[in-house]
C-alpha cells in the first residue's frame, strides 16, 4: 500500500510539472485563456498551417459578408420571397447575438487582457476593463443626448415635433436602425397642401432627419463590431491553436453577420440612401479578413501576448463592449419590446417566440465563447 501511495504521489507530481510547463509554454488563443509569463518574450518562429491561414482570409470574407449581406438582399430583392416571420426571427436572434458578444466575447476578453501576467501588478489592482466599458457607455449616452437636444431645438424652430421613440404620428423618429420612416398626416396623404407648397416640403425634411438618425445608430453599432473583428483577425493569424479557433471564429462571424444584417435590412431609407445597408454589410465582411492579412504580414514581429498588445486589445475590447451594450440594450432591446407598439399589442405567443429567438442567439454566441 505504501508503494502504491508513493507511486501515485510521483505520478501526480510529474503531471503537475507538465501542467506547469504547459501553462508557461502554450500560447493564448486570444479568447481569454490564461498564459504564462514565458510567452511575454517574443521569439520569432515559423507558424504552422500557413496555407490554411491564407485561405482563412477568403473563407471568412465570404462567410462574414454573406451572413451580413443575405438579410439585406433577401428583404429588398423581388425574386426572393421569405416570410416576415423569418425576418422577425433573424432580428430578435441578432439582438441576442449582439448583447452576448458584448458580455462574453468583448468584456470577458478585455478583463483577461488587462489582467495579463505580462503586465505590471498595478493593472491587477483595479478593474480597468469595467471602468473603460462604463465610461464608453456614458460617453455614448452623452453624445446621443446632446445630438437629440440639438435636433429637438432645430425641429422646434421649424415648428415640428420630436419623438425620441418614434411613437408620434407626424413626429420625428430619431432612434436607431429600427426606426421607420415618418408617416405624414392624413391631409398630406390625401394630397392637401398649401398654395406655397410648405406642407409638401416638410415631409422630405423629416425623412432626411430620420435617415440621419438611422445611419448614426447603425454606424455606432458597426464601429463597435468592427474594432472587435479586426482584433479577432489579428489573433487568428498568429495563434498556434489555429484549427479549433478558425472553426469557432467562422461560426462567430457568420452569426454576428446575421445580427448586423438583420438590422441593416430593416433600415427604411429614401432611394438616395439605399446603398447604406449594402455598404454596412460589406464593411463588416472585410474587417476580419483585413485583420488576418495584417497579422500574417506582421507575424515575424507581432507578439499577441506582449504588454503593449494586451493593453491595446483590452482597451479596444472594453470600448467596443460599452458600445455594443448600449446599442444592444437601449437601441435594440428596449425599442424592440418596451417601446414597440407592435410588440406591446402582440399576442403572448408572438412575444414568447421573439424572446425565445433573442435568448437562442445569446445562448449560441455565449456557447461559442467557450472556445473563442
Amino acid at each position: 500500500m505504501d508503494y502504491i501511495m508513493h507511486f501515485a504521489r510521483q505520478v501526480l507530481e510529474e503531471e503537475g510539472h507538465e501542467d506547469h510547463d504547459h501553462d508557461h509554454d502554450a500560447p493564448s488563443t486570444g479568447g481569454g485563456h490564461s498564459h504564462g509569463s514565458g510567452s511575454c518574450e517574443f521569439e520569432a518562429e515559423e507558424h504552422d498551417y500557413m496555407s490554411l491561414r491564407i485561405a482563412a482570409v477568403f473563407v471568412l470574407l465570404v462567410g462574414s459578408t454573406l451572413g451580413a449581406l443575405f438579410p439585406v438582399i433577401a428583404r429588398r430583392a423581388s425574386f426572393i420571397h421569405i416570410p416576415k416571420a423569418v425576418f422577425d426571427f433573424a432580428k430578435y436572434f441578432g439582438s441576442g447575438i449582439i448583447i452576448s458578444t458584448a458580455f462574453i466575447h468583448l468584456l470577458g476578453h478585455a478583463l483577461h487582457s488587462l489582467e495579463s501576467p505580462c503586465l505590471s501588478e498595478d493593472w491587477g489592482l483595479y478593474p480597468y476593463a469595467l471602468a473603460i466599458c462604463m465610461a464608453s457607455i456614458f460617453c455614448l449616452f452623452i453624445v446621443e443626448l446632446i445630438a437629440f437636444r440639438w435636433g429637438t431645438a432645430k425641429l422646434a424652430s421649424l415648428g415640428k415635433t420630436h419623438d425620441a421613440h418614434g411613437h408620434g404620428i407626424g413626429a420625428h423618429s430619431s432612434h436607431g436602425p429600427e426606426g421607420g420612416l415618418v408617416q405624414p398626416p392624413k391631409d398630406m396623404e390625401k394630397g392637401d397642401k398649401s398654395d406655397d407648397g410648405s406642407s409638401a416640403q416638410s415631409v422630405p425634411f423629416r425623412m432626411n432627419e430620420n435617415t440621419l438618425g438611422q445611419i448614426i445608430g447603425i454606424a455606432i453599432l458597426e464601429f463597435g463590431v468592427v474594432l472587435h473583428s479586426i482584433l479577432i483577425g489579428l489573433t487568428l493569424a498568429v495563434d498556434h491553436d489555429f484549427k479549433v479557433l478558425f472553426v469557432v471564429v467562422l461560426f462567430h462571424q457568420t452569426f454576428e453577420g446575421i445580427g448586423i444584417g438583420s438590422r441593416l435590412a430593416y433600415m427604411d431609407l429614401p432611394p438616395k440612401y439605399k446603398w447604406v445597408p449594402y455598404a454596412g454589410a460589406i464593411l463588416y465582411g472585410v474587417t476580419t479578413p483585413l485583420g488576418i492579412a495584417a497579422g500574417l504580414g506582421a507575424r515575424t514581429t507581432y507578439n499577441a501576448h506582449s504588454a503593449t498588445a494586451s493593453i491595446v486589445a483590452g482597451v479596444l475590447d472594453s470600448i467596443s463592449a460599452g458600445i455594443l451594450l448600449y446599442t444592444g440594450l437601449v437601441e435594440l432591446l428596449a425599442h424592440d419590446f418596451l417601446f414597440s407598439k407592435e410588440m406591446m399589442n402582440a399576442s403572448n405567443k408572438k412575444l414568447s417566440l421573439a424572446i425565445g429567438a433573442m435568448l437562442l442567439g445569446a445562448g449560441l454566441m455565449s456557447l461559442l465563447g467557450r472556445w473563442a
